[in-house]
């Protein structure tokens, strides 16, 4: 029987693995929010990551994506997605596009995604990986996610895939009244998600669960010569 990529058999084998990805490795750990758990079930994980490891696409990891970056760990995904509380009529900033997975997922919960990454050639990939997948509400750039992108601002969610030394203050200056940022903070070994709330002019920080991600590189993020 054919199992080759695009089959009949091949669409009911990832389905599945998808299916067990939600039950197994986000419900279980209390991912709860249901619009989040059916855009973890409807995006095609595999078909973000490079071919040689699309047998583990639906396992409890990260992946490697090629140019020093990752597919970070589906959980993570997931609860990142969940701690912005998306709104439908939401407009979400990500910062590093990498594969484009995390914008696919973004894209299914809300009206509109801009994504930055500043490598050419995933930022090129990502751009066309999702248009072929008829994702219409995304727009990728290239440029230094750590200066967000201001002249689409402000944003009601800003969420960061990779960590950064401390929240760059041009991210919180680009959220919308209301608007929560979720972002990786630490040393390139000890890390933490935190999520940051704009209300009345205040800002808010909640210190979340330990992580281990790429760095964020930029102006406000990690020198390039560190890594």
């Amino acid at each position: 029987m054919d199992d080759s990529p695009g089959t009949d058999r091949e669409t009911d084998r990832y389905a599945a693995a998808r299916e067990r990805m939600v039950k197994k490795q986000l419900a279980r750990r209390k991912i709860v929010n249901p619009y989040v758990l059916e855009a973890m079930r409807t995006v095609p994980r595999h078909l973000f990551v490079p071919s040689e490891y699309r047998h583990m696409a639906y396992e409890d990891g990260p992946l490697s994506i090629g140019s020093r970056q990752t597919i970070s760990q589906p959980y993570v995904v997931a609860l990142m997605t969940e701690l912005l509380a998306l709104n439908p009529t939401d407009r979400v900033l990500e910062i590093g596009v990498g594969s484009g997975y995390q914008t696919a997922v973004l894209a299914e919960l809300v009206q509109e995604v801009v994504g930055i990454e500043r490598i050419n050639v995933l930022a090129n990939q990502a751009r066309e990986r999702l248009s072929s997948l008829g994702y219409e509400n995304i727009t990728v750039i290239k440029a230094d996610g750590t200066l967000g992108y201001p002249s689409a601002a402000p944003y009601d969610g800003i969420l960061v895939a990779a960590a950064a030394p401390s929240v760059p203050q041009p991210l919180v200056d680009q959220l919308a009244e209301g608007g929560r940022l979720v972002i990786p903070v630490g040393t390139s070994v000890n890390q933490v998600i935190q999520r940051v709330r704009r209300k009345e002019d205040q800002i808010h920080v909640e210190k979340l669960i330990p992580v281990r991600f790429v760095p964020l590189i930029g102006e406000h993020g990690f020198s390039n010569d560190a890594y």
